[in-house]
């Protein structure tokens, strides 16, 4: 979605609103590709005393396995895209502006790299998830499985030996 912004910066205007949705469904992250149901953005871009300024926010739906025990989840991530919008950046290197030099603003490139940003690194089906047995493999959040999990350093191995007998 192209959003002239020429109006903004010309100061007839004291916002544009922006509420759309981006297809990320191909998308992979970390070897899923965990954004099935479309991107929504909501929001203004507003013109405060000829400072253009985004106030975007974007609601994902993350669908990936657990990282602990593999089970499918899904849950909703919400955070806030806030960006100052300039039309030209003399000799400085600055995250928080962008550059608009023709006065349109592609929303999806703008979005884009915000959104892979605000995706988690660590994805858990819930914070006590107590993920699989290391012997056996069953999903501990199910309940316990019944192995013995006293591991015996192998180099220890000969003083167990004596102890059984």
């Amino acid at each position: 979605m192209l959003l002239d912004l020429k109006p903004l910066f010309a100061g007839s205007r004291d916002s544009l609103s922006v509420d759309f949705s981006m297809d990320l469904s191909e998308l992979s992250f970390l070897g899923v590709k965990p954004l099935k149901a479309p991107v929504a953005i909501s929001g203004k871009i507003v013109s405060r005393a000829g400072v253009v300024e985004s106030q975007l926010n974007c609601k994902v739906e993350y669908t990936a396995p657990c990282d602990r025990c593999c089970t499918e989840t899904v849950k909703e991530y919400s955070f806030d895209i806030n960006r100052t919008i300039v039309q030209s950046l003399e000799n400085e290197e600055n995250d928080e502006m962008v550059v608009v030099e023709d006065m349109k603003l592609d929303l999806e490139t703008f979005c884009y790299a915000d959104i892979v940003m605000s995706l988690p690194t660590k994805f858990l089906c819930k914070d006590t998830c107590r993920g699989l047995c290391s012997t056996c493999g069953k999903n501990l959040n199910e309940g316990d499985c019944g192995c013995t999990h006293t591991e015996i350093d192998p180099r220890l191995s000969a003083l167990a030996d004596l102890l059984k007998e």
